[in-house]
């Protein structure tokens, strides 16, 4: 690791740095008149500014022959590391910084409410191993209830899944359009296809729950149509429903990506939910001040190129 230099901050904080700003400017018009101008100051202004910088270099700097003022060989000798000091000041002030991610070492840690996190996080790491082989995935489960305060403790760096926009410590980018479907074990539920709405009120349920409702994020849906499942059992994980589906005649709703990914390896018959049922879109959410941060630029945009490969 690079050591960092040492700096006399009491030396510097006596120094006023907007001088080299002015010694750039009279080195670039050789004017005291024309400087001013440049700096958007008065003559005497620039003119005190000239005054203070000999007396801090100990040398007449810039000396009046004919129209022009002529730099010494002091202020020669001076010109290109100001310049260089300025350079790099403005580049720290206006530019985001470089984020190289075949070079960086990062671990990001992504939040997920959703199906999301088995979907896009396989596909996320095998692009990284590729590109960006020293970065590091780490997910947690984030509910829609914890997401912006985890964001605000800095306990993750972006969140994927059932997310609202928080409010304006937060960001918020809408991905897609989320669907259901169900499944079931067709050697326990002999169940004509596709699966009716009586037929499918009159079962027990197996849901995806993260919150304190067995009916979990249905809950809103199921009430704006005016009813009410039977559910059996919930759970925060969609393997766990899977498998309850797989061993109990119990009808286990799901977003359409996992049962079309994975009710097969079940042994579960799919159907449509026979319910027009409307739930949260999908989205991600992460903190206003790693907006513009390139490193978090980067891995969002890793995400949304892989969340349109899916949708695709």
């Amino acid at each position: 690791m690079n050591e960092i230099a040492s700096i006399d901050h009491f030396n510097l904080w006596s120094f006023d740095l907007n001088l080299l700003v002015a010694f750039d400017a009279l080195m670039r018009d050789r004017s005291v008149t024309k400087a001013a101008a440049r700096l958007k100051l008065q003559q005497p202004a620039m003119s005190h500014n000239l005054a203070t910088l000999r007396l801090l270099f100990q040398d007449e700097l810039f000396v009046r022959t004919g129209q022009t003022m002529q730099p010494t060989l002091r202020a020669h000798a001076l010109a290109p590391v100001i310049q260089q000091i300025l350079t790099q000041a403005h580049d720290a002030l206006t530019s985001p910084g470089a984020f190289d991610p075949s070079q960086e070492s990062h671990t990001f840690r992504i939040g997920f409410s959703s199906e999301l996190e088995v979907i896009l996080m396989p596909e996320l790491t095998t692009v990284l191993r590729k590109t960006a082989p020293g970065i590091k995935l780490l997910a947690r489960a984030a509910s829609p209830e914890q997401v912006h305060r985890m964001l605000d403790e800095g306990v993750i760096d972006l969140g994927v899944g059932c997310y609202g926009k928080g409010n304006n410590r937060h960001r918020h980018r809408h991905l897609f359009e989320q669907s259901l479907m169900c499944c079931y074990n067709k050697e326990l539920l002999a169940l004509s296809e596709p699966v009716d709405r009586t037929t499918y009120l009159s079962l027990e349920h197996v849901l995806v729950s993260q919150k304190d409702t067995i009916e979990g994020c249905l809950d809103e849906a199921l009430d704006k149509l005016g009813v009410k499942l039977n559910v059996a059992m919930a759970a925060p994980e969609f393997l766990t429903v899977l498998a309850a589906a797989r061993m109990a005649p119990l009808l286990a709703t799901l977003p359409t990506r996992i049962i079309r990914r994975f009710a097969s390896t079940f042994g579960l018959t799919e159907s449509p939910v026979p319910l027009d049922l409307t739930v949260s879109p999908i989205a991600m959410v992460w903190s206003a001040h790693s907006d513009r941060e390139p490193a978090a630029e980067w891995l969002r945009s890793q995400v949304a190129t892989l969340i349109d490969a899916i949708e695709a």
